[in-house]
């Protein structure tokens, strides 16, 4: 594709916490950020039931004071144009009190929240919409609210009879979500009991069934090689220091990583793909002049 093109390129991420951007797409964010594309990010929550050591909070009033000051350095890193915060409170995981909070996320209607995504659909103009796969990428409640809620405001957008704060419709031409390689994730859940892990009760609490999740096909419609950017995708999730930003090599997304060669996976929600061929580029086929 013509260089020019690329700085005429607008790309909207929406997730769910500071840190959903570097330890996901964050490598993707960072290429076409650095091929002069504008890219924004819309961050629903603080990520305020994230667990941090006492250590980083010094100097911060909250957790998510300091996880939205982490966000701010590695957006720098990735070349993010702008952060746009909903300003939810993080849900939690499944089961958790957290997720009937009036102020959570995933307790938010979604015709509401679709709206506030819209929104800046309208501002921002971007040709490209990316977001989580349908179960947030392992069930998180707020990546399945924050998905629900980006492919409802992808129609709202370019819905002439919805008004939104007086700004004319506008219709993104493309919306992709964020895959695991699912290849790679069967073969952790294969192993993972020759070591005496169970695959259904991963991670810190025990609160992650990958299990199931490694049962859940989406097809792959785009991969992203974004090696030439990785040294800002390492640098922006190091920012994360609160999350174990530095140790991102390392554990279940490392590993993923590794044997996925510093790629990001996509499928594509819309417009509906008419090929089995895997796009290299997610502005391929974007007439810039619409």
């Amino acid at each position: 594709m013509d260089n020019n093109n690329y700085k005429k390129a607008t790309i909207l991420s929406v997730l769910a916490h500071p840190d959903d951007e570097s330890f996901g797409m964050g490598g993707t964010l960072a290429l076409y950020a650095q091929r002069g594309a504008a890219v924004y990010l819309i961050c629903a929550t603080g990520g305020e039931v994230g667990e941090v050591d006492p250590k980083f909070l010094e100097g911060f009033s909250s957790i998510a004071e300091r996880r939205k000051f982490e966000l701010r350095c590695a957006a720098q890193n990735l070349g993010l144009k702008d952060i746009f915060f909903l300003n939810y409170r993080d849900s939690g995981m499944p089961g958790s009190p957290d997720n009937t909070h009036p102020d959570a996320l995933a307790a938010a209607p979604l015709e509401e929240v679709a709206a506030r995504i819209a929104l800046y659909m309208r501002k921002l103009k971007p040709q490209v919409v990316l977001t989580f796969d349908p179960i947030g990428g392992y069930r998180h409640p707020d990546h399945i609210a924050i998905h629900k809620a980006t492919v409802r405001a992808f129609d709202l957008a370019g819905d002439a009879s919805c008004q939104i704060d007086d700004l004319p419709p506008y219709q993104p031409q493309k919306l992709y979500y964020h895959l695991f390689p699912r290849t790679t994730l069967k073969i952790m859940v294969r192993l993972m009991p020759l070591f005496g892990k169970d695959p259904s009760k991963y991670g810190k609490n025990e609160d992650i069934d990958l299990l199931s999740i490694s049962k859940v096909n989406f097809p792959i419609n785009a991969v992203i090689d974004y090696s030439s950017v990785d040294d800002l995708r390492l640098k922006a999730a190091a920012c994360h220091a609160s999350q174990g930003g530095g140790r991102v090599q390392k554990g279940f997304l490392g590993w993923l990583r590794r044997r996925g060669g510093n790629k990001d996976y996509f499928m594509r929600a819309f417009p509906p793909p008419n090929s089995k061929r895997k796009e290299k580029d997610l502005l391929s086929g974007i007439n810039f002049d619409a």
